[in-house]
């Protein structure tokens, strides 16, 4: 008993522990294009919670980047699933891609902060016309002879 019992935990550990690398399929979608491919799915995974336009939510922007791309969901799926037997391969289409939005995203903040920068400077600007033209006429009051501003004080 002792005997079967240490052959059917012997297979068991044996039998768990398997490396599969799975046959390099004929359609394989190129480590770079995958790494294109994988960003632009976050993105657009991302933006389903997000109002568009037509202010509409809950939208599958999947089906556009496969079109993008000019490929269809099971090549995608082959690819994924082969990649991810190489977990090295797979990893490094992963920090490539995690890279790029990364900087994706620090250009758009730069160009956000541009932006709202130029914005706070014309909202100051907007709030200070009327403080300027109001100096300006009390400038201009200034310079006037004593007799003009009589003649402007009694109309």
């Amino acid at each position: 008993m002792k005997k079967i019992s240490y052959l059917l935990i012997f297979t068991f550990l044996t039998s768990c522990t398997s490396n599969t690398i799975f046959k390099k399929p004929k359609d394989l979608i190129p480590k770079d294009t995958m790494s294109l491919l994988v960003q632009e799915m976050m993105i657009a995974s991302s933006s389903k919670f997000i109002k568009n336009k037509n202010l509409e939510r809950k939208i599958n922007y999947m089906p556009l980047v496969y079109d993008l791309f000019k490929i269809d969901s099971i090549r995608f799926q082959t690819s994924n699933l082969y990649y991810m037997s190489k977990i090295d391969d797979y990893q490094a289409i992963f920090e490539d891609a995690k890279a790029n939005l990364e900087r994706k995203k620090a250009i758009l903040d730069d160009l956000k902060k541009t932006k709202d920068s130029l914005r706070t400077d014309s909202i100051r600007n907007s709030n200070k016309k009327p403080i300027l033209i109001d100096t300006l006429n009390k400038k201009k009051e200034r310079e006037l002879p004593n007799n003009v501003k009589d003649l402007k004080v009694k109309l």
